[in-house]
C-alpha cells in the first residue's frame, strides 16, 4: 500500500503544471476533491496528482471533462474499454480527415494550375467547405 501525503494547492499545481483556478475548477466539478485546508489554501492527498495525469491523458485522446468525471468511481477509475475502442475510432477517422486535407493543401501548394481557383483538387476542397462538410465531420468527431 502507498503511503499518501497532504500537499497543498501549491504544490500540487507545482507539481501538475496546472494553474491552481484549473485545479479549484476540477474540484468544482467533482473531478478531483480537496481534504481540507490550512488557512485559505486548499490541502490535498498526493494521490490527486495521479487523478490529475489521468484526467490529462483522457483530455489527450478526446475525452470531455464529463466522460473523465464518468470514469472515477469511489474505489478508483473504472474505464470501460469499448468506450475506449470508441474514441479510438474516432480518432483515427479523424486522422484520415486530416490526412486528406493535408494532402489537399499541399498539392494546392504545388498544382500547376494559375491560380488555387483553378485547382481541381483545390476547388472539390472549396465545395466541401462551401457545403459546411468539413466543418460536420470535424465538429462529429469531437462528440
Amino acid at each position: 500500500m502507498t503511503q499518501t501525503t497532504i500537499i497543498d494547492i501549491g504544490e500540487v499545481a507545482r507539481q501538475s503544471g496546472l494553474p491552481p483556478s484549473t485545479l479549484r475548477f476540477y474540484e468544482e466539478k467533482g473531478l478531483i476533491q480537496s481534504t481540507g485546508r490550512h488557512g485559505l489554501r486548499r490541502l490535498f492527498n498526493s494521490n490527486v496528482l495521479q487523478r490529475l495525469a489521468l484526467i490529462a491523458l483522457g483530455q489527450s485522446a478526446g475525452f470531455s471533462l464529463e466522460e473523465i468525471s464518468a470514469m472515477f468511481t469511489a474505489e478508483g477509475p473504472e474505464i470501460d474499454r469499448e468506450q475506449l475502442l470508441a474514441k479510438a475510432a474516432e480518432l483515427d477517422e479523424n486522422i484520415q480527415q486530416l490526412k486528406a486535407m493535408r494532402d489537399g493543401l499541399l498539392h494546392a501548394a504545388d498544382c500547376p494550375a494559375p491560380s488555387h481557383l483553378e485547382c481541381p483538387s483545390f476547388q472539390r476542397m472549396l465545395r466541401l467547405a462551401g457545403k459546411g462538410q468539413l466543418k460536420r465531420r470535424q465538429k462529429s468527431t469531437r462528440r
